[in-house]
């Protein structure tokens, strides 16, 4: 392993204090939103925002993680019709009355049209072991937490680029490793819907947790 001199230009405290307080404000507007414009945009958006994702720490650099970005409008409605299947038997009976009761306030069902109708899917998997070319395997480390940063990363990423996401998590999901045609070794972990709001585009009037609830000072 060789080394080499760490990049870093250190700035005054004011500008760190305004540098966190803008990236508070732009973060702080970020939304979950499940009615999206089928208008489309160049994918290479996407690409740099998911290279930004791939800039996530990682438990020993394993670097865990595939993203398959879904634009063909046939493979969006296999994902749809598989992930509705789940969501119904979730809805349905699956899913304790306790948990129902909480998402009864967002209107959610079974039916999931933004999986059709966002012009992009992105599809995060994470990798417990990687396939070497002679067929064996190696192991990867921390994996979920190393995704769930990376996946953290690539949502700001979509969000300061202009566009809206949805974090989606049908359960199970291993339809999506069959319908992408992924190896034993990645196991999906989300799917992230990305384009625009559409015109009358709604979300919840939810509330954050203030910082006191969220964070102690010693």
């Amino acid at each position: 392993m060789s080394f080499k001199k760490l990049q870093f230009q250190k700035i005054t405290f004011e500008e760190m204090d305004y540098n966190a307080n803008q990236f508070f404000q732009k973060v702080s507007s970020r939304r979950s939103v499940r009615d999206f414009s089928s208008d489309d945009f160049p994918i290479d958006i996407i690409k740099n925002c998911i290279k930004s994702a791939s800039t996530a720490p990682s438990g020993a650099n394993k670097q865990p993680w595939h993203f398959v970005i879904v634009k063909d409008p046939i493979i969006k409605r296999k994902i749809r019709k598989a992930a509705e299947i789940e969501e119904k038997e979730f809805y349905g009976g699956r899913a304790p009355k306790e948990w129902l009761d909480d998402l009864n306030q967002f209107g959610t069902d079974w039916n999931k049209p933004f999986l059709e109708e966002a012009p992009y899917l992105i599809v995060v998997f994470s990798k417990k072991f990687d396939i070497n070319d002679d067929g064996t395997n190696t192991k990867n480390y921390y994996v979920s937490e190393s995704v769930g940063i990376a996946s953290g990363l690539l949502l700001i990423a979509l969000h300061n680029a202009g566009l809206v996401t949805l974090t989606h998590t049908p359960s199970p999901m291993a339809f999506l490793s069959d319908i992408l045609n992924r190896p034993p070794s990645d196991k999906p972990y989300l799917i992230i819907p990305v384009g625009f709001p559409s015109e009358n585009a709604e979300v919840p009037n939810i509330k954050k947790k203030t910082f006191k609830e969220i964070c102690t000072i010693l």
